[in-house]
């Protein structure tokens, strides 16, 4: 924004210590006036007292020497003092700077006690740190999902040079390998479309129930579970979450989804409870599967990581499944919690904001 100049804060505020100290100088010398101009006119007499008007005549110059010596001690103590005041923001400001021309790493870490100036110093320090994870996260998402839609895209190159330097193979199985792989390169899309829109927060907040969810949920995964042989079972009461019925209900989709499919190769189960905890609305997923370690659950909700090898067979996913849960619960003001289980797989509980009550 272009600014027209004027007075620097410092010039400012040595202005304002100059005032107020020839201000109360002025004040001072003017009750040290009344009182000698209440003082008796006596007249001067040998070994008597100067009289009043002789007190005030020699009093009037010495007040104008103070008047002068206040007003240079006030303006060259208060530049001192306001550059000294005024340090901590001009460290503020350079680090500022820096930011705005890309250098987020510098931080300004300034030391001394607790104060207005200390407590803006950390706070913008505690932004650049987490607008520098951001960015981080942003470019490391960006060189993923360029390299996950590349991939099929590459291999639908390749099937096309076969198929054109072999004109005797099979069209049909050229056709299905085509379909299987465009199709996975569309669920990429719109799982990268819903992280995105997840982001805006841009949706409508209503009471929603995460048992019915948890149901519809079930029942649509019910044919990829009973075909990997894997049990689903569910418990809970009614558990009203405040929030979107379609991000929620994405939310337990992907949770169930990624606990069919990343389990046992045979006899699996998965548990699906709901919960009400004084204010918040719980919703935990466990399943059986292979033992984790902690460090690699630590990157399952970031983009395009698998708690598995990355195996391309059916309903694998493409490995947003967790990062698009933990972004609808962010923006839902809710906490994603992942543990593996000591015996094989993972624990994953949401923690959302339950409904408010109804006013009587």
């Amino acid at each position: 924004m272009a600014r027209a100049p004027g007075l620097s804060v410092r010039f400012k505020l040595t202005l304002s210590y100059a005032g107020f100290l020839m201000l109360a100088g002025l004040l001072l010398l003017a009750n040290m006036w009344m009182y000698l101009s209440s003082l008796p006119d006596v007249t001067t007499a040998p070994g008597a007292l100067p009289g009043r008007s002789v007190i005030l005549r020699t009093f009037a110059p010495d007040a104008g020497a103070v008047l002068v010596f206040l007003l240079v001690f006030g303006l060259v103590g208060g530049w001192i003092l306001a550059g000294r005041v005024l340090a901590p923001l001009t460290r503020i400001t350079a680090a500022t700077r820096m930011a705005a021309n890309g250098s987020l790493s510098h931080r300004i870490r300034l030391e001394g006690s607790q104060d207005e100036f200390r407590e803006l110093a950390d706070t913008f320090d505690n932004m650049l740190a987490r607008l520098e994870a951001h960015v981080a996260e942003q470019r490391r998402f960006a060189a993923n999902a360029s390299h996950e839609l590349r991939t099929p895209l590459a291999i639908s190159q390749a099937l096309l040079e076969v198929a054109r330097n072999d004109p005797e193979q099979d069209h049909g199985e050229l056709v299905d390998r085509l379909h299987a792989v465009n199709a996975r390169a569309i669920d990429l899309t719109e799982a990268l479309l819903l992280l995105s829109r997840a982001d805006q927060r841009s949706f409508t907040r209503e009471p929603v129930d995460l048992s019915l969810l948890v149901e519809e949920a079930t029942e649509t995964l019910l044919p990829l579970a009973e075909k990997r042989g894997t049990t689903i079972e569910t418990t809970g009461d009614i558990t009203t979450a405040f929030g979107s019925q379609a991000l929620l209900l994405q939310i337990t989709m992907n949770l169930v989804h990624n606990a069919i499919v990343h389990n046992l190769p045979e006899q699996g189960t998965v548990w699906v409870r709901t919960s009400l905890r004084s204010r918040t609305a719980v919703l935990a997923v466990e399943n059986t599967g292979e033992k984790l370690s902690p460090q690699l659950v630590s990157t399952l909700t970031e983009p395009f990581q698998r708690g598995t090898e990355r195996i391309r067979g059916d309903h694998s996913g493409v490995g947003l499944g967790l990062a698009i849960v933990k972004s609808i619960t962010q923006v839902h003001d809710g906490t994603l919690t992942i543990l593996a289980r000591p015996a094989g797989g993972l624990r994953i509980t949401v923690q959302l904001p339950s409904a408010p009550r109804p006013s009587t």
